[in-house]
């Protein structure tokens, strides 16, 4: 990737023509409108977003084999499992594949997203198109050939990379067009991660039945087809990027004045050397961490945790532990079905809704009410359990992952208020590793109480309660931290000479510099109508079939 960077500079350097990907292809001319920016971003964000419908993969990948010799396969270990192609694998084998790709995406983020800035949005996403759904052929080949090392390698590795380029590749561009709204433009994009779940799940359910039909399980032909498809579509949305030339603002808006009341909001640039050794960026770090690991637990334990404490009782039933038909039984999982598809709903939604009240009140308020709201809601859980309220449970389940997901996208502008806009891109992939932190962390410790609880002979509609009580405690931690984030250091923001030398990086000709506020004022016309049809029809698809499964709850 360094050595792609380098020859596009030479170019410059040398009055070379750039090339096609080159970031200085991408800059906005005066016809193009800033509304075409988020139906890019949200082509990448639908396609990542299926890492949280992976699920779906988990039991068909457990039965590749048919029936396997017991004897045989019973205490073989994980490393074994790398290479065995006589033996069905386990669900936690291949589970880790998740825990993978969550862990490198904050990897890959942290490793290039400096270079992300200067290469531009177009060639990010691409390269990102192509780990992604690569990463995913080459696992589809993996299962084909039952060897799980080649499905790590390929959908937790390769597809980690494509996960980590293509989250934070819309994130500086949609800042830079949208400075008057950083919050919902960012939340459009990371709304679209939320609900790539709702519209890749039913696809790979429907695509497993339809390749399962002459025997198998459909699972290799499903993800090869998904991953040829994400491809096309990450690629399309990557081409479709544009940046704006340094210094352009909307017509008629006037930057508020810096700190105002509580958003923070600098004009001024910290260097991404400089940003992730401030005590700010930790403080956030810490901020989202605390966030996803309280979040990323209803997450991991929704289905289950409904099941358990409620049993009976969503079927009519007065006792939660009362003995079930097998019909019983099927509503009682049809319920917590409904409840991963309101999940879904809510963790979308709220990435949209949390993210555009952030530019109204601002990031540090909007943070505050996560965690007030987020303590109140986990220490009301366990007593709605207790008198079996399975509707006030679910309505609190749905505040909670709504949160998670506002998380997730009101960051990136409380980054871009403390630091400004130059490398937020940069700065937000080194605090992506917060989740990947979380992802790993999180479901380990949850599961590990839950098992410690039961293996202790507390009752399975109890085994929660410690749990939700202590991850309000980690959003009191969350609280306080936010507390203490406060604006950066003067001496911590770059001087004029160092901005002019890391714009020089972006190649943008001082020429373009001077036409900005000439560019980006055309109309919307039908390029983006259709543009916006290409991303919002699937995603209402998806939205449906959401919804369907909840009303299981009803």
């Amino acid at each position: 990737m360094a050595g792609v960077s380098e020859s596009i500079a030479g170019n410059a350097k040398t009055g070379g023509s750039p090339g096609f990907f080159a970031r200085e292809r991408t800059i906005a001319g005066p016809k193009f409108n800033r509304w075409l920016v988020p139906p890019a971003a949200l082509a990448i964000h639908l396609c990542i977003g299926m890492a949280y419908g992976f699920s779906v993969f988990w039991l068909p990948m457990t039965r590749l084999l048919g029936a396997t010799d017991p004897t045989v396969c019973a205490n073989l270990g994980f490393f074994a499992a790398l290479t065995s192609t006589s033996c069905n694998w386990t669900v936690p084998q291949v589970t880790h594949i998740f825990e993978t790709f969550i862990a490198v995406l904050g990897i890959s983020a942290f490793i290039w997203g400096g270079w992300l800035e200067h290469a531009g949005p177009r060639k990010a996403g691409v390269i990102a198109a192509f780990c992604w759904g690569g990463g995913l052929i080459l696992g589809g080949i993996g299962v084909s050939i039952h060897q799980l090392w080649l499905v790590y390698l390929g959908a937790g590795i390769l597809g980690g990379i494509g996960q980590g380029l293509g989250y934070i590749t819309p994130v500086s561009s949609l800042i830079k067009w949208f400075p008057d709204r950083r919050g919902m433009a960012t939340g459009f994009a990371i709304m679209g991660y939320g609900g790539g779940a709702m519209i890749g799940a039913p696809l790979a359910v429907a695509l497993m039945k339809h390749f399962s039909a002459g025997g198998g399980q459909g699972v290799a032909a499903t993800l090869m087809v998904m991953g040829a498809l994400y491809i096309i579509v990450m690629a399309a949305g990557a081409i479709g990027f544009r940046v704006p030339p340094n210094g352009w603002r909307p017509i008629g808006w006037t930057p508020p004045e810096r700190h105002n009341g509580t958003a923070m909001i600098t004009h001024r640039h910290v260097h991404l050397d400089r940003a992730w050794k401030t005590p700010q960026f930790w403080l956030v770090w810490s901020v989202l961490f605390l966030n996803v690991t309280a979040g990323i637990a209803v997450i991991s334990m929704a289905s289950p945790m409904l099941q358990d404490v409620f049993g009976g009782k969503l079927v009519g039933l007065t006792e939660a532990a009362a003995a079930l038909t097998a019909a019983q039984k099927a509503a009682v999982v049809a319920a917590a079905a409904g409840l991963v598809g309101l999940i879904s709903l809510f963790n979308s939604l709220g990435r949209l809704f949390w993210a555009a009240l952030s530019d109204r009140i601002g990031r540090k308020n909007t943070y505050y009410a996560f965690f007030v709201i987020g303590i109140i809601v986990y220490c009301l859980l366990p007593t709605w359990g207790h008198l079996g309220m399975a509707g006030m449970f679910v309505v609190s389940i749905c505040i909670i992952l709504s949160m998670y997901g506002g998380g997730f996208s009101t960051v990136p502008a409380y980054l871009a208020d403390l630091f400004g806009t130059q490398m937020v891109g940069a700065i937000h992939g080194r605090l992506l590793t917060a989740w990947s932190a979380a992802g790993i962390i999180g479901p380990f410790v949850i599961a590990g109480i839950r098992q410690a609880q039961i293996n202790a002979g507390v009752a399975k509609n109890l085994v929660y309660d410690r749990t939700l009580y202590i991850m309000a405690f980690l959003l009191l931690l969350g609280l306080i931290c936010n507390a203490l984030v406060k604006p950066v250091k003067e001496s911590d923001y770059m001087s004029d000479e160092e901005l002019a030398h890391e714009r020089s990086l972006q190649h943008e000709t001082a020429a373009v510099a001077a036409r900005a506020d000439t560019v980006a004022r055309g109309s919307f016309g039908i390029t983006g109508t259709l543009a916006w049809l290409a991303v919002g029809v699937p995603f209402l698809i998806g939205l449906y079939i959401a919804l369907a499964k909840a009303a299981a709850l009803f």
